[in-house]
């Protein structure tokens, strides 16, 4: 799932004893942000008229420091999960499966959903808990995560899209964050409309403070709690978190990798995008992939909202009945089976793929079909 840049940790932060590069760095080649993000215009003739024969040779780069970080985190993790088995307590073991489904909520109900699609409004204390919950799981800012996203949906599978499946399964789970990344991402993304991000306090706030919350909200909280509140050791309580840390990560990375490989097709069978039900029950409802590539700015991401499957359907439902989440996009039953029907004669030329709700590429006709619950006047 995440426009442009990697995963931003601007940061050193430690894994235990030792200090190690940070994970996801900045990447350069996208210059800084200005203030203002005007996107560009993007002529119809342009992409039938550019000779990609005569363009420079793209090389992958490896990011060694992204690497090593990777390498140990994962190292830690799998010795965290020999202490679960071990040594450590019941609550803290309880206490980390919390804290995994407080991170997965901050990029499913937040990042993904709320920002990148605009599925959904949220006022202003839903935000503050979304971006909390967001910098507990540690991916970026909500500003690169949602730029990220809105060009995996608007050049998915393309060499624009910054985890394209076709490049395999370990390039779309995590191999793109090990590496630089393509020209086209670059070069594409930046046509991206971002100026909603840049209007947003809250999550120019994050941007500001990232490392900040990131080592509150991801790590020091995670590790405290347990220690002083059941006296739980703190390699223990250490431990767990990276676990919780790295599990997050591996399930988000798998709706990039897994949901573009694994699963049916029922609503568009040229893209690679597909419906996993195991998936979505470890993802807390971001599974139903080939439904939310083709309806991404559906707040449900999925034609059965069956709560089990998708708890953050749940979770914004129950936000939008005390007054704190509202317009709430969904897609009527008339619609969708139109487009499954038609599935079979679409061709795979990417024509009129849309990243969510205010894309300038939407059809008039979507919007005048979708269904806006709880709409605020």
């Amino acid at each position: 799932m995440a426009p442009s840049n990697m995963l931003n940790t601007a940061a050193r932060l430690s894994l235990g004893p030792e200090s190690v590069e940070p994970l996801f760095n900045e990447q350069k080649e996208r210059g800084k942000t200005k203030a203002r993000t005007e996107p560009k215009p993007v002529p119809a003739i342009e992409e039938q008229t550019v000779d990609h024969s005569k363009q420079e040779a793209y090389r992958v780069r490896i990011v060694w420091k992204n690497v090593i970080f990777c390498s140990i985190l994962h190292l830690k993790a799998i010795y965290g999960i020999y202490l679960i088995f071990t040594s450590a307590k019941i609550q803290t073991i309880v206490w980390g499966f919390l804290m995994y489904q407080a991170g997965i909520l901050g990029i499913t109900a937040g990042a993904h959903r709320l920002w990148s699609h605009g599925a959904y409004k949220a006022k202003w204390p839903l935000k503050l808990i979304l971006i909390i919950l967001n910098s507990s799981a540690f991916q970026n800012s909500v500003f690169e995560w949602v730029r990220d996203h809105r060009a995996h949906h608007k050049f998915s599978d393309t060499d624009g899209d910054p985890h394209n499946s076709q490049r395999g399964f370990f390039f779309s789970h995590v191999g793109w964050l090990l590496c630089r990344k393509h020209p086209d991402v670059m070069r594409k993304g930046s046509r991206i409309d971002i100026k909603d991000l840049e209007d947003d306090s809250l999550v120019q706030f994050q941007k500001r403070h990232f490392l900040k919350m990131v080592t509150l909200f991801c790590f020091i909280i995670p590790t405290v709690v347990p220690v002083y509140c059941w006296e739980e050791t703190w390699k223990n309580a250490w431990y767990v978190a990276i676990v919780r840390y790295a599990f997050v990560l591996n399930i988000i990375w798998l709706v990039n990798s897994g949901a573009h490989r694994w699963g049916q097709r029922p609503y568009d069978k040229f893209i690679k995008a597909t419906e996993n039900a195991g998936l979505s029950f470890l993802s807390l409802g971001e599974g139903w992939h080939n439904y939310h590539h083709v309806f991404p700015w559906d707040y449900r991401t999925a034609e059965l909202g069956k709560f089990q499957t998708n708890p953050t359907t749940a979770f914004i439902d129950f936000f939008a009945k005390i007054g704190w989440a509202y317009d709430l996009k969904t897609v009527p039953l008339s619609l969708i089976r139109k487009r499954a029907n038609r599935t079979g004669t679409r061709k795979n030329n990417h024509e009129g793929e849309v990243w969510g709700w205010d894309d300038e590429d939407m059809s008039k006709k979507d919007k005048d079909h979708a269904i806006i619950l709880l709409k605020k006047e």
